[in-house]
This record gives C-alpha cells, structure tokens and sequence, in this order.
C-alpha cells in the first residue's frame, strides 16, 4: 500500500510540476497561464495531495485543451509541443498509478474482510485504507475520445 501511494503521490507532483512549467513556458496567453499556474500550485501546496485539489487541476488542464483552436495557437512553438507531450505522458501516469492504487486498495480492504483476518486479529490496529478518487480524464463529457483511458495531446 505504501509504495503503491508513494507512487501516486510522484505522478501527481509530476503532473502538477508540468502543468506549472507550461504555464510558465511564455505560449499560453496570460488569462489561461494563471489559471493552469494556480491550479498547478493548489496541487502542489496541499502537502499531501487532496482529491479535490488535484480533480480542480485537471479541470484547469481541460479548460486549456479545450480551448477554441488550441493546438494551431501552439503550432511551430517547439518548446510547446515537448511540454505538452510531458504532460500526456505526466496524466498517464497519473492515471495509471491512481488505477493501481485503487486496485490495492480494493484488495486489501477484502483481504481484511475475511473471518481469518479478523479472527486472528491479523490487521492489527492499521485504518482502513482509503480509495483515492480524483477526476482525472482531460477530455470533456461527450468530447473527442470520451470513454477512452487517456486522450492523445500532442499528434
């Protein structure tokens, strides 16, 4: 469980660290970089992620993608394009290691279910692990690749 959160808490700093550098990268127009730049530093000041600070930031990051003429605005800033291809591959993993997180989670709580477990006391005074639930998809309800893993930023 530890490692598994451990994990999660890497991608989501990444993902937040991302997030700031492109805000700060100098693309973006002043409106959408405060808006990611705040987003990305409630994130990242939070201490511990939180699920409602980290669900606020990927909602800044749909906002931006989801922009009228997004890409064309970007297009020929190579600078742009590298960042937004570390930020794909930031929000994969960030949904891939909240997944296996979950899935621990989901195990262990099962695991301490059990009668053996519970007879022999074999949990000992640990809490109940939590699930940790942010919304974590950067495609919009009904947009392009709804109902997909993860969407394709950059190409």
């Amino acid at each position: 469980m530890e490692t598994a959160r451990a994990a999660l808490d890497a991608a989501l700093l990444r993902r937040s660290s991302v997030a700031l550098e492109l805000a700060a990268c100098g693309v973006l127009d002043p409106a959408t970089s405060l808006l990611l730049a705040e987003a990305a530093h409630d994130a990242r000041a939070a201490g511990e992620p939180t699920e409602l600070a980290e669900s606020d930031l990927t909602r800044a990051l749909r906002a931006v993608f989801g922009q009228p003429d997004f890409r064309k605005m970007l297009n020929g800033q190579g600078s742009a394009d590298e960042l937004l291809a570390e930020l794909e591959a930031a929000a994969h993993q960030v949904f891939l290691a909240r997944k296996f997180y979950n899935d621990a989670v989901a195990a262990t709580r099962a695991a301490r279910r059990s009668w053996l477990v519970r007879m022999l006391g074999l949990a000992g005074g640990a809490a109940m692990p939590e699930f940790f639930e942010i919304d974590d998809s950067l495609v919009a309800a009904g947009g392009e690749g709804w109902g997909t893993d993860m969407p394709h930023l950059t190409g």
